[in-house]
């Protein structure tokens, strides 16, 4: 049989004081922890200055998505590891800065390269592009000023200078840009994405398919009615003044609500006119 892949000797998995499957990279803290109905979560945290076997539950406080089982934590902390060892190789530079950025004053910064500094602030943060760099992003992604938020935007920057990001980084900005700038994907890379590749594209679908259904807009679970959940919705799903609402009556088990929404299915729920839950409407 195959020996077992050695682990980078900057990883370390074990369990916590109280049953966890954890793991360590570099100083960065990993642990899979349970949720309800089966579920568990990758939960992170940072420079615990302790044993693995004395962490807890409450050493970790970060959240970075659902795992499926053990398989998958250790592959998310692996991923982790060589994401960490990518982005050192790549010798960004940290920086005392106090400039000025739309999320107010930078209390510090990380060098890219020459013309792309990132900046962090108080309560956001985001990637500054010199001009000369500025002009080398496709027209329909560019930023007048040069700025990319930290939430969505870097990724703009990161598939423009591809070289200077981790292949983990590169991986999370190919879907962000996927999902919130489809038509600027499909003409940069001419392409044709398909549905469930865009999630700005299938929100366009699902607008169009249902344009003259009732989506719900808002939801109560029902103590006037047990075991049903009443409902307001409205055409499309659209909302502002004037436009009209109905409510209905969805039954418990049935009211899953999907990526962009629930649609009423008239023939089933039917329009409720009697006392409601939402304090709007009494």
């Amino acid at each position: 049989m195959n020996a077992p892949s050695p682990l980078p000797d900057h990883v370390s998995f074990g369990r916590s004081a109280d049953g966890l499957l954890v793991a360590l990279v570099g100083d960065t803290a990993f642990a899979m922890a349970p949720a309800r109905d089966g579920r568990h979560f990758l939960v992170t945290g940072w420079r615990i200055r302790r044993p693995m076997e004395e962490w807890k539950r409450d050493d970790f406080y970060g959240h970075s998505g659902e795992l499926a089982d053990e398989a998958a934590f250790r592959a998310r902390v692996l991923e982790n590891a060589e994401h960490q060892r990518e982005r050192r190789m790549l010798g960004r530079v940290e920086e005392h800065s106090r400039a000025h950025t739309p999320w107010g004053a930078s209390q510090g910064a990380t060098v890219y390269a020459e013309g792309v500094t990132s900046h962090s602030t108080a309560g956001h943060g985001g990637i500054k592009l010199s001009a000369a760099r500025n002009r080398k992003v496709h027209p329909m992604l560019r930023s007048k000023g040069g700025w990319y938020e930290e939430d969505a935007e870097w990724a703009i920057v990161a598939i423009t200078f591809s070289h200077l990001f981790t292949a983990f980084e590169r991986r999370c900005a190919e879907r962000t840009v996927k999902d919130s700038w489809p038509d600027a994907w499909e003409a940069i890379f001419g392409t044709i994405l398909m549905p469930g590749e865009s999630r700005e594209k299938d929100r366009r679908a699902f607008e169009a398919a249902h344009a003259n259904d009732w989506v719900v807009a808002s939801a109560i679970t029902s103590k006037l009615e047990p075991g049903f959940v009443e409902v307001v919705a409205t055409l499309g799903g659209k909302r502002g003044p004037g436009t009209e609402e109905r409510r209905f009556l969805v039954a418990c088990d049935e009211y899953h609500v999907g990526r962009f929404g629930f649609v009423i299915d008239e023939a089933r729920h039917q329009v409720y006119g009697g006392p409601s839950d939402f304090a709007g409407w009494r």
